[in-house]
C-alpha cells in the first residue's frame, strides 16, 4: 500500500542525523531510515524529511473484554474492558501469540477506523470501565494511544497499556503519563533469551517496571510466558521473582502464563500446568504477595488471597470471577489488611467472554 492510502500522522520522538538520515527515538531500537523506510515496528515511516505514524486512527479491531484478560486482577476487577490495537511491534518475539496483528505489514488488515473521542464513546455505549491499547504494542501507535487516553479521561473512563516496555526514557515520560494502568511482558530473565528470541534487551524493560512503580502512580502488573526449557528453569524464576521483591515490592502482581506453539516456536510443546504451579509456589516463597497463572483452568493460581490472614478474598478460573470477598476500599474483611490496587464497589462480574465491536471500515 502506498503513501497517499495510508494516514501519515506526524509522529514524536525522532532527530536528524548528520548523514541525512532521521532517528527514530520512541524505543531502543533507535531504527535510522532513509527517505521511505519504516523502522522494525513497520508502522513508523520516514516520509520526505520528517517520521509519520502510519496507523493513526485505525485499528485490527475492536472488542470488549474482562479486565482479567489483560491480564490485570487488581484493577477494578470484574470490570469490562474496551480493547483494541494496530499492526506492527517493535520486538521480534518467535513465540508471539498475536502474530497475525503484531507481525502483520499489509495496511489493509486494519479494518476498523476511529478518531479518540469515538472510541471513548463506544467505551461509553458498551459499559465499560476502562480502554486497553493492547494486541499489539502501543508503545509504537504511542501518539494515538495518548490522544485517545485523553479523550477517555474527559469522559471519566480509566486506560490500560499492555505492553513489553521496551521504550526510551523521555518518550516513556510522555506516554505513561496518560495511562493508570499497565500489564508490562516482562518476557524472561536473561539477555540471552531476549536478544535471541525477542531481538531485544531486557534492561530496558526492567527500567520500564522500575520508573512505572517507583515514579508513576500507574497501577502495574507483570506477566512472564513460561516457555518449556526457555525460561522456566528454577533457578530463573527464582532470579525473576528476587528482582521484582527487591526492586519493585512484594505487592506488584506477577503472572505465570502458559505458553502455546505459535509463529516460528512451533517445535515445543505447551507450557505443563505444573511448571505453572511450580513458578508460583517459588515466587509466593520469594516473598510475593500475589502470584497468578495464567492460560489454565486453576482456581487457586487465580484467586487474589490476603497476604495477612491468607483468606481467599477473589476467587477466579480462568476470566471468570466465582466469589468476591473484598471491601469496597480495598480490604479484606476478615481482618482489613489492605489489597495492593485499585478497587471500588464490586458491581458484578463481566464474565469471561469476549464481545466484538464495529465502528467504520475502511472499506
Amino acid at each position: 500500500m502506498n503513501a497517499s492510502a495510508e494516514s501519515l500522522y506526524p509522529a514524536r520522538w525522532w532527530h536528524r542525523l548528520p548523514d541525512g538520515r532521521i532517528q527514530c527515538d520512541l524505543c531502543p531500537r533507535d531504527c535510522r531510515l532513509h527517505e521511505g523506510q519504516r523502522g522494525l515496528c513497520f508502522v513508523r515511516r520516514r516520509v520526505g524529511d520528517a517520521m509519520v505514524l502510519t496507523t493513526y486512527g485505525r485499528s485490527s479491531g475492536f472488542c470488549v473484554d474482562p479486565i482479567e484478560k489483560k491480564p490485570l486482577n487488581h484493577f477494578y476487577p470484574g470490570s469490562a474492558v474496551f480493547s483494541f490495537g494496530t499492526a506492527g511491534c517493535n520486538l521480534a518475539c518467535k513465540f508471539c501469540q498475536n502474530w497475525d496483528i503484531s507481525k502483520s505489514t499489509e495496511m489493509d488488515r486494519l479494518m476498523d477506523q476511529a478518531s479518540p473521542d469515538e472510541i471513548a464513546e463506544a467505551a461509553l455505549a458498551t459499559g465499560c470501565r476502562s480502554v486497553a491499547f493492547t494486541y499489539n504494542d502501543p508503545v509504537i501507535f504511542a501518539e494515538y494511544a495518548m490522544d485517545c487516553a485523553d479523550a477517555c479521561r474527559a469522559r471519566g473512563l480509566k486506560t490500560v497499556a499492555v505492553t513489553a516496555g521496551y521504550i526510551h526514557a523521555d518518550p516513556r515520560r510522555d506516554f505513561y503519563a496518560k495511562m493508570d494502568a499497565a500489564n508490562v511482558d516482562l518476557k524472561a530473565f536473561t539477555e540471552d533469551f531476549y536478544f535471541r528470541l525477542t531481538g531485544a534487551h531486557l534492561v530496558p524493560v526492567l527500567d520500564t517496571l522500575k520508573y512505572l512503580v517507583h515514579e508513576t502512580d500507574v497501577w502495574t502488573e507483570i506477566t512472564t510466558l513460561l516457555i518449556p526449557t526457555k525460561n522456566d528453569s528454577d533457578e530463573e524464576i527464582h532470579a525473576l521473582s528476587r528482582w521484582v521483591f527487591r526492586e519493585l515490592g512484594p505487592q506488584v502482581p506477577l503472572h505465570f502464563t502458559a505458553f502455546h506453539p505459535d509463529w516460528k516456536l512451533t517445535d515445543l510443546p505447551p507450557t505443563p500446568p505444573a511448571t505453572l504451579a511450580r513458578a508460583r509456589r517459588i515466587a509466593l516463597e520469594e516473598g510475593l504477595h500475589y502470584v497468578y497463572t495464567g492460560n489454565v483452568h486453576d482456581t487457586e493460581g487465580g484467586t487474589t488471597f490476603c497476604p495477612q490472614c491468607h483468606a481467599a478474598l477473589i476467587e477466579r478460573d480462568w476470566h471468570r470471577i466465582l466469589r468476591y470477598e473484598l471491601t469496597e476500599d480495598g480490604r479484606c474483611p476478615h481482618c482489613a489488611t489492605a489489597i495492593a490496587g485499585r478497587f471500588g464497589k464490586f458491581e458484578g462480574a463481566f464474565g469471561p467472554r469476549r464481545v466484538p465491536v464495529r465502528l467504520h471500515t475502511t472499506r
